[in-house]
């Protein structure tokens, strides 16, 4: 059989909150040998945490519901880094990382800037940390942040809504806390503005986590933090990590209450090269966005995202996806203990 070839390198998207939903990836547990390998190790090293969290991931009706961050945090990290390893596995290694908000943190363990069991001690700690967030969420607006500012509070204001993330042109994501996100929510609808809730449960990436950012801090003070061995294009800077940063635990800490630069890091990404930008993640999020980018649209570069939108058809997006970046899909492997295919 013929495998088609895109000729370009690989650069892996990693998605963040929001990307999430139940039965990510969960078809390929058990069938997809290192992926479900992978999956395994992690829940083993988080211990009765781990626990808890493969089996929300693996059930009908999860005890915690899926947008919570103490799910959905380690999960999508968890699911990004070991369909990392599985590429590699399969002979596709990505040059160069782009995570967006956890992402960030899955792309700096497959760039061993962490390892695995230093990767499972930080999302614990960002659960803990988190735990203690004052409620709120992220809202999607169809706008410019020029356009956004008369709605926003200041940049060090806990209790304000302030640029949560910028995703690509006029499509900017608002955190900030209750019951301020919810009363600019519905000024953006009477001044007409379209809208949506990003499924949070918590202000990430707003002054309301301040605190629980430089809390966070600590568990990377008792890591050891190395220079990537794969360039990250970070979504805090729109830069590539450098060294001095790579070994900062505030700078990993610090993108907890920091806006996500999703767009400048792509646009810079893109203007180093031309990439296949393979995402590896549930809901094909970062697909979408990346392919609005002029270098995807001028088919100078190409978007290969290896899991769909929903829980169903992951088995077969997967090996479609590995066929064409130029891989044999491998044959499906059952082990014991572990969930047949829905």
């Amino acid at each position: 059989m013929a495998y088609e070839e895109t000729g370009r390198p690989i650069a892996l998207l990693l998605p963040g909150q929001g990307a999430q939903h139940p039965g990510m990836a969960v078809e390929l547990y058990g069938r997809e040998a290192v992926f479900s390998a992978v999956m395994d190790e992690f829940f083993t090293l988080m211990g009765r945490p781990g626990q808890r969290l493969r089996a929300d991931w693996l059930a009908d009706r999860p005890a915690v519901p899926i947008d919570d961050a103490a799910t959905a945090q380690p999960l999508l990290f968890a699911v990004g880094y070991a369909l990392g390893c599985a590429l590699r596995a399969a002979g596709r290694h990505p040059v160069a990382l782009l995570g967006h908000s956890v992402g960030e943190l899955a792309a700096a363990t497959l760039a061993d800037v962490v390892d695995l069991p230093g990767g499972a001690a930080v999302m614990l700690a960002r659960s803990t940390v988190m735990a203690t967030a004052p409620s709120g969420g992220l809202l999607a607006v169809g706008a410019t942040p020029a356009e956004l500012a008369p709605y926003l509070g200041a940049d060090d204001d806990p209790g304000g809504v302030v640029i949560g993330a910028l995703n690509a042109p006029r499509q900017t994501v608002l955190a900030g806390p209750e019951p301020r996100l919810s009363a600019v929510e519905r000024e953006l609808l009477a001044a007409g503005w379209s809208s949506r809730r990003v499924p949070a449960r918590q202000p990430f990436h707003s002054p309301a986590v301040a605190d629980q950012a430089r809390a966070f801090s600590a568990v990377f003070e008792t890591l050891p933090l190395r220079r990537p061995t794969v360039p990250i294009w970070s979504t805090r800077t729109g830069r590539v990590v450098d060294r001095e940063q790579a070994g900062t635990p505030e700078f990993w800490a610090g993108q907890l209450a920091a806006p996500v630069l999703f767009w400048p890091a792509l646009d810079a990404l893109l203007a180093d090269g031309d990439y296949t930008l393979v995402e590896a993640g549930p809901g094909q999020g970062l697909s979408m966005l990346a392919r609005r980018h002029p270098a995807v649209r001028a088919g100078r570069s190409a978007v290969v995202p290896l899991l769909p939108r929903g829980a169903s058809g992951s088995w077969d997006t997967w090996c479609a996806a590995l066929r064409q970046l130029g891989s044999a899909p491998p044959g499906a492997t059952r082990r014991a203990g572990a969930p047949s295919p829905s």
